[in-house]
């Protein structure tokens, strides 16, 4: 058992960066943490963790054994869950991350419901746009928009994206209604940030093939939120999901224009990360968002 302890202590430790955060989440002394560090490296005869006051980080050794004990845990999480399944009732704590526009519109309003079905569940939801560690961050499950480009996860798709231009009816009537994705360049274009997933430009069907336009205009902001209030007011012409200008389309707030070139939609995904059997405080969250996004009803 402590051999046991040991290892999870080590892995909590790297996975959280210090002994200290280690020693928070499991409600001990950092004092503990230490000494179980101690025993695990003297036990084994070699230097695991390099150590400062504020951080930790592996040795050469320390990485690859970290590697292995991450795996050796999550078989047996993956064992126990594959046993337990069929009677168990959903529960502990259950991290997730969205980006910040689709998991406030779509994510958060799903999980008082998720609640109330299971008491024994507890949920930390995280909105941001940055694309998190799922494992060293240890969340359980991230909802993501696009293309995923990391092999080392698994990924179930949820729906369809569609990706459409739109402006509002002041602003083509200022500038015009552009009727090729060549007429951008002497348009107003709204743009989610140099570094965001449109810095090599806004995609559309073109003779049959994929193609990135470049676009340009003199406001762009991180911020999808921010872009939507720009474009209802008229600034430019904005590249943006369904989920996100559907009502605004439906009240007339809002216009799509080059309809004829729109890009083939990309993924709504759940992703979480590699292993056998999913807990099933995940299982039933992932179920939840697969069986209301899949709704040919549901509102986006």
């Amino acid at each position: 058992m402590d051999r046991f302890k040991q290892i999870e202590t080590f892995v909590a430790v790297v996975t959280r960066g210090s002994l200290s955060a280690a020693a928070r989440a499991e409600g001990v002394a950092p004092a503990v943490v230490g000494r179980r560090i101690d025993a695990l490296e003297a036990r084994l005869g070699v230097k695991l963790l390099v150590r400062t006051t504020r951080h930790v980080s592996t040795s050469a050794e320390g990485a690859a054994f970290f590697d292995e004990c991450r795996r050796i845990l999550e078989h047996l999480e993956s064992a126990e869950g594959a046993v337990a399944a069929g009677g168990e009732v959903p529960s502990g704590p259950l991290r997730i991350t969205a980006p910040a526009g689709f998991g406030r519109r779509h994510v958060a309003p799903l999980l008082p419901g998720l609640l109330a079905a299971y008491p024994g569940l507890s949920v930390a939801l995280d909105l941001s746009d940055r694309v998190v560690d799922l494992v060293h961050e240890n969340f359980d499950c991230a909802i993501r928009i696009g293309d995923l480009v990391d092999s080392s996860l698994v990924s179930t798709r949820l729906a369809d994206n569609r990706r459409m231009v739109v402006a509002a009816p002041a602003y083509l009537a200022r500038r015009g209604t552009p009727g090729h994705p060549a007429d951008l360049a002497a348009h107003d274009c709204l743009s989610f940030g140099a570094g965001g997933s449109q810095s090599r430009g806004w995609l559309f069907r073109i003779d049959g093939k994929v193609v990135a336009q470049r676009v340009a205009g003199s406001l762009e902001c991180s911020d999808g939120a921010v872009l939507h209030a720009w474009t209802l007011a008229g600034c430019g012409l904005a590249w943006r999901s369904g989920w996100e200008v559907e009502d605004d389309l439906r009240e007339g707030r809002l216009v799509t224009v080059l309809d004829d070139f729109a890009a083939p939609p990309n993924g709504i995904y759940a992703v979480f990360p590699q292993r056998k059997h999913l807990p099933l405080r995940v299982r039933v969250f992932v179920d939840l968002v697969r069986r209301t996004f899949g709704d040919p009803g549901y509102r986006w």
